[in-house]
């Protein structure tokens, strides 16, 4: 994913990595946007703690899309435009 982020390659949206925040550490962050990307593997479903950091990051004024790992790995492209129309929303 980060090769897909970095460098404003995106639309030129910059993004940062293992970004820490508060006592998280986020997967990647566009701050001009408030958008936090978390790329998860089965373990955090339905996870509390994810719960309960997405709803700090949430009262920082960030808003949180998560993917699954098998999503970015074989359909990039969707995950992509799904982060572009969030950005875009934002």
């Amino acid at each position: 994913m980060w090769r897909l982020l970095r460098d404003r390659r995106l639309s030129a949206y910059k993004f940062r990595r293992q970004v820490p925040i508060e006592n998280y550490i986020l997967d990647f962050a566009c701050f001009e946007k408030r958008l936090v990307i978390e790329i998860d593997g089965s373990q955090h479903a339905e996870s509390p703690r994810d719960a309960a950091r997405d709803a700090a990051l949430s009262a920082e004024g960030f808003s949180i899309a998560r993917y699954w790992n098998n999503d970015v790995l074989q359909q990039p492209t969707s995950v992509l435009e799904d982060i572009l129309a969030k950005l875009a929303g934002r």
